[in-house]
């Protein structure tokens, strides 16, 4: 005799139950390159690696991509670099293929043209750094092929601090696995990745296990959120975005015709804080005879019309500036970078609204450029597509930074302090900043308005400047300058 118990889940239990976890995947292949004038032998290792939880459950999955020299007795104190790109919810799939890795994809320098559908151009990589350092290129939780799993939570991984805490760990168990704790460690991070980088850098120096880094790489800064948000009544964005659209009007012959882009930027410069500065602060108190002064100059800087920018109180938002700078031939500039150009239908919209020229005209050589390169050079193989961007964890984002339920006032993201802090706790850390001078996202005169404050200690930061935009790589003169100019600082 035998029973048959029929056992029925509960709706909770049911949303409750874990799908079992699959064996982490990972893909090895051998490669050789050139670079720095000398033949490297490296192994390309595209694999998963998960993080757990306090009682040893796996929660996340990593997807991460590593370059590591092949033929070395002891690789133990080889520098390497760990690579991500920002968003939140973007892969590192930009500096992957733009800019560090073996293979580019190569789209127009120009930035006149749209590099439309397939087939797309990926070469060697001729300027790489593969003979100073290790890579490993990381995709956070939601992003490239990395997820949750188990018992894992999205709102465990999507903050600022919960990401930074992933990352952190994340780089504590490669270092630990490959046997790299005296290797030079080095963070490379773009746009909101360097925001990422230094709230990692920070969690480096806690969690049990200090572990100090010697440089990081903060390509298109963004710190101080202040200066690189442009909505009503934010002062500092005002200021920090005028010289930007002061070296935009200049690339496209609306403003200073005849000067250099550096001398023209910097008597922009010198206007922003000795008049512009003081004339916001003034608001209504201003008269008129100055208020008519102020906008003639910002005309001259801008191009934009004095009337428009008396009509605009002499607060020039970017995405109107993006829609007004070349209105008269119907066309928006880029967001990422000035120099780009879209054709609008709508040619009286408050900012461009067919997205960013910038974005769309490059992003799908990219993503083509990946899938295509992790089959067919990587031997990659997984049954899930590679998520390159997730607006989803934009809008589920938790940028908190102090404990849940203490009290709190909404305020501007800035980690600037934090870096700060970090650099005279670890007083051996470098700190390289590289900027484009048509970033209409991220501007360079916010990166100087930035590391000019907060105590940070500017001996240690090299400042570097670009005639391209927030991904300056695509522009090809600016992509061998950014590469020369890390191989200097990795090399001091």
């Amino acid at each position: 005799m035998f029973f048959i118990y029929s056992v029925t889940l509960s709706a909770q239990e049911k949303k409750e139950k874990i799908k079992p976890i699959p064996e982490e995947k990972s893909f090895t292949t051998k490669h050789e390159i050139t670079s720095g004038g000398k033949s490297i032998k490296y192994n390309a290792v595209a694999s998963e690696t998960y993080l757990k939880n306090d009682v040893g459950e796996s929660v996340a999955s990593i997807w991460s991509v590593a370059y590591i020299k092949d033929g070395i007795s002891d690789q133990s104190k080889r520098p390497v670099t760990f690579v991500f790109n920002g968003g939140p919810g973007s892969a590192s799939m930009w500096l992957h293929m733009g800019m560090f890795g073996p293979q580019l994809v190569k789209v127009n320098s120009n930035a006149k043209e749209d590099d439309g559908a397939a087939p797309y151009n990926l070469v060697a990589n001729k300027n790489g750094l593969f003979d100073l350092t290790d890579f490993v290129f990381i995709d956070p939780v939601g992003t490239g092929y990395s997820r949750v799993v188990g018992k894992g939570k999205v709102k465990d991984f999507w903050g600022l601090t919960e990401d930074a805490n992933s990352i952190a760990k994340f780089m504590r168990q490669w270092i630990t696995e490959q046997n790299r704790w005296f290797s030079p460690k080095y963070i490379a991070g773009e746009s909101f990745g360097t925001t990422r980088a230094v709230a990692v850098a920070n969690a480096l120096e806690g969690g049990g296990q200090n572990m100090s880094l010697n440089g990081l790489i903060l390509i298109s800064q963004a710190l101080d959120y202040a200066g690189s948000t442009s909505i009503q009544d934010n002062i500092t964005s005002y200021l920090t975005y005028l010289p930007s659209m002061a070296a935009t009007a200049w690339y496209h012959k609306k403003a200073g015709v005849g000067e250099t882009l550096e001398s023209f930027i910097e008597e922009c410069r010198n206007y922003t804080y000795n008049s512009y500065a003081p004339a916001l602060y003034k608001g209504s108190l201003l008269g008129e005879i100055e208020k008519n002064e102020v906008a003639k100059k910002l005309s001259y800087f801008t191009s934009l019309s004095k009337g428009y920018i008396l009509k605009a109180n002499l607060r020039i938002l970017m995405p109107r500036f993006q829609k007004e700078l070349l209105s008269e031939e119907g066309l928006a500039v880029g967001r990422l970078d000035g120099r780009f150009m879209g054709n609008e239908v709508d040619k009286l919209s408050d900012g461009p609204h067919l997205g960013d020229p910038a974005s769309y005209q490059i992003s799908a050589a990219y993503t083509a450029s990946l899938n295509y390169y992790y089959v067919t050079k990587l031997k990659v193989k997984m049954d899930r597509p590679y998520i390159t961007s997730n607006s989803e964890i934009n809008t589920k984002w938790n940028w908190r930074t102090e404990p849940e339920g203490k009290a709190w006032e909404p305020t501007t993201v800035n980690v600037a302090r934090k870096l700060s802090e970090t650099m005279r706790r670890n007083t051996e850390m470098k700190i390289m900043v590289a900027s484009g001078y048509y970033d209409l996202i991220c501007p360079f005169f916010d990166a100087e308005y930035t590391f000019s404050r907060h105590g940070i200690e500017r001996e240690k930061i090299k400042m570097t400047y670009y005639e391209g935009g927030h991904m300056m790589y695509t522009h090809e003169p600016d992509f061998i300058k950014l590469s020369d100019d890390i191989r200097e600082f990795l090399s001091n």
